[in-house]
């Protein structure tokens, strides 16, 4: 049976003192891994210093991003400073990745917002060189949208092969690709196109429960190994959307990203999610959440 695995997305803080104890605050709750967003806009801290910041603080909480945007940073930056914060983190890190999707990060930053497609595909050569860059030796790649000359970058990761790595998303192309890469896989809602935010038309328990067939398709024989999780946007009684966020949570009903109810409920509900689904990593996406889903968490961490 899979061990239930719990995550929270923490934005910002007031201080180093107050963020410190924020992530003190996760780990004695039980909770296994503190998130960072990534994007240019909104009100949200740059990943790689505050994970490094979480993890001096802290001795036993992994620390980890939902997700670094790809188009962001060349995959040789971001294996180098991965790698330097495993170190740093004595083997702590995991690496959430995915492909940028919202418009507005682009546009106010004139950055080039190219079709899911172009991205889908540039993601997976980053997934390439990531690992070739974190494995041992030398590194070569000629991609399209990639190339490099055998670079052979230190230091090394702590965790070998690599940090776990996760990748998520809701469409069908990202889904299959995190199938066969990634060690984590991340089930959301479908975004639009546009960059717009997430597809309403994407929402459902039928919507989810196809998501993980197409997951277990693609995986083949890899989907023992994989761990399968989702973001959980509201919790115990429903709440009204962040206005900052681009969540959309009005559809996501009678799948493991609601879990509205008493105490009893929710863990009869996420228990049946990993029992019949493998769904066994949770992560808060709210900190609004977090004084209701804590008490859960101490139930079910060991279980």
């Amino acid at each position: 049976m899979r061990r239930f695995r719990f995550g929270a997305v923490v934005r910002r803080a007031e201080s180093g003192k107050a963020w410190a104890d924020r992530a003190r605050r996760l780990e004695g709750a039980g909770f296994d891994v503190l998130l960072v967003p990534d994007h240019l806009v909104g009100p949200r801290f740059a990943p790689v210093a505050a994970l490094a910041a979480a993890a001096s603080a802290t001795t036993r909480l992994r620390v980890g991003t939902l997700v670094f945007a790809n188009d962001f940073r060349h995959p040789a930056v971001l294996a180098k400073e991965t790698a330097t914060l495993d170190v740093l983190s004595d083997g702590r890190l995991d690496v959430g990745l995915g492909t940028g999707w919202m418009a507005e990060d682009y546009q106010r930053a004139g950055l080039r917002f190219e079709s899911p497609g172009v991205r889908v595909e540039r993601l997976g050569e980053a997934v390439a060189v990531l690992k070739g860059l974190w494995g041992d030796g030398p590194f070569s790649f000629d991609g399209k949208h990639y190339q490099l000359q055998a670079l052979d970058q230190q230091p090394k990761p702590v965790q070998r092969p690599h940090p776990r790595l996760l990748l998520g998303g809701g469409g069908p192309r990202m889904l299959r690709l995190a199938a066969r890469e990634a060690d984590v896989v991340n089930l959301g809602m479908r975004v639009r196109a546009d960059g717009s935010g997430p597809d309403g038309s994407d929402g459902g328990r039928q919507a989810f429960l196809d998501k993980l067939q197409t997951v277990r398709a693609a995986a083949g024989d890899r989907y023992d190994r994989l761990e399968l999780g989702t973001s959980v946007v509201q919790v115990g009684v429903r709440k009204p959307e962040e206005t900052w966020s681009a969540a959309d949570t009005s559809q996501l009903d009678e799948t493991p990203q609601v879990l509205l109810g008493t105490h009893h409920d929710i863990v009869d509900k996420l228990r049946h999610w990993r029992d019949e689904h493998d769904i066994s990593y949770f992560v808060v996406h709210h900190e609004r959440d977090l004084d209701a889903f804590t008490p859960i968490v101490e139930e079910l961490a060991t279980g």
